[in-house]
């Protein structure tokens, strides 16, 4: 089948316009995978401020003369294909601005603590009642009920009340965030997900909704295999480090030039590994024989299997498991990752132009969907602050005097 040509083809999500309320990171990711999709996002920042993470550095893209700029690494992440309206709602003027614009778009995504819009008249009930076709998805920390509903949420607070960092790092140490903002980025991906399928109901119902997504909610799906094993059985999962609660051997091992991960899925994979480490007779013990036996003899397992591996480079394991049909893979660094030739075969480094960077272009991370007929075309790098302002509220009938007057009077930027 001949690919699609992505300079031509439609793209998934075209025709639908997103207001961007949001700020960080988890109404972002959701919003930049809908620009990414084709959706037109227009993200409405403070101005003179805008988005919190624009100042969240270094690093910054630097400009000719080597200067830092306002444009984070942080902020680069989550904000491409996006158009930047700064407009100050805390105005009644701002405020009527971003309404008219409600009135002209399918989906409005936020950020705010529940009820903090309704007091600028931005809240889904006023707004659905000039346009009833509007998908509204608030994302808050706790959600808009429940006890906690009144706080904010942070990613770092949430990975610790929701469970992960009891689950995270090594038995005797302390418990661990994960190394990126995993409950901001899965609540994103909740977000949008929720996002696409109220717009598929719409396409029946005629009727826009409202969307309630938590970061907390969010966190709490992602303990998975975790949290249905303490509700079948009621024993609070310890802290592994990189073991598996239920899958042995599946974790890092030592080599004698480092570590590589050791990811064995079932009994044939554990047999033709040791067999062809050397030590075959491993398999047929009956206390190693099966998962759930090695399971329940780890403590004896894992220092046997370790002082094997520790006497071979990492790259020759590799090499043997790869043979042997057995799941293993290198713990890389980020420089690693990034000159990966699968990473660049897959279109998961991306280079888009930019006005202020000094090099004329900025280097991002890539979409992972890979879509046959409506292929995902990034091609607008994220925005400065403000830069699509003065275009995008002429779409409302402003004219240039008064455009010039809402600037003069703080009200854009």
């Amino acid at each position: 089948m001949t690919p699609p040509d992505p300079t031509t083809s439609p793209q998934a999500l075209a025709g639908l316009r997103v207001l961007d309320l949001s700020r960080i990171l988890a109404g972002p990711t959701a919003t930049q995978a809908l620009a990414d999709l084709g959706a037109e996002v227009i993200k409405i920042e403070r101005p003179g401020v805008g988005d919190d993470t624009r100042g969240w550095g270094p690093p910054f893209v630097t400009d000719a003369a080597g200067a830092e700029t306002r444009e984070s690494a942080y902020y680069l992440s989550a904000n491409r294909g996006k158009h930047s309206v700064a407009i100050n709602i805390a105005d009644k003027r701002g405020q009527e601005l971003v309404q008219k614009l409600a009135a002209q778009s399918d989906i409005l995504v936020e950020n705010f603590k529940p009820g903090d819009l309704a007091r600028y008249g931005l809240d889904y009930p006023t707004l659905s009642q000039a346009n009833p076709r509007l998908i509204y998805c608030s994302i808050t920390g706790f959600g808009q009920t429940g006890p906690n509903a009144h706080r904010a949420g942070y990613d770092f607070l949430v990975q610790g009340e929701a469970g992960l960092m009891s689950l995270t790092g090594e038995a005797e140490g302390p418990p661990l965030k994960a190394g990126v903002g995993i409950a901001d980025l899965m609540c994103g991906m909740y977000a949008a997900v929720g996002i696409l399928a109220a717009v598929t109901a719409r396409a029946t119902t005629g009727r826009g909704q409202h969307i309630d997504v938590a970061l907390m909610d969010a966190q709490v799906a992602m303990l998975v295999n975790q949290g249905v094993g303490y509700l079948t059985d009621g024993v609070v999962p310890p802290r592994r480090g990189n073991d598996h609660p239920t899958i042995v051997p599946y974790g890092t091992f030592p080599a004698s030039d480092g570590s590589f991960i050791l990811a064995v899925g079932n009994d044939a994979q554990f047999a033709r590994f040791v067999t062809a480490a050397g030590a075959p007779g491993l398999a047929s013990d009956a206390r190693f024989a099966t998962n759930a036996a090695r399971v329940r003899n780890r403590e004896v397992l894992i220092p046997l299997l370790s002082a094997l591996t520790a006497g071979r480079p990492a790259a020759e394991w590799l090499a043997l498991c790869e043979a042997e049909g057995v799941p293993a893979g290198p713990v890389n660094d980020l420089a690693q990752v990034f000159a990966s030739p699968q990473v660049a075969a897959r279109g998961m480094r991306l280079r888009l132009p930019h006005p202020v960077s000094g090099t004329g272009h900025v280097d991002l991370i890539g979409n992972p969907l890979k879509l046959s007929d409506t292929p995902v075309v990034p091609t607008k790098p994220p925005p400065t602050l403000g830069e699509d302002t003065l275009r995008v509220l002429a779409t409302l009938g402003l004219g240039a005097d008064d455009l010039a007057a809402l600037k003069r009077d703080g009200i854009i930027g």
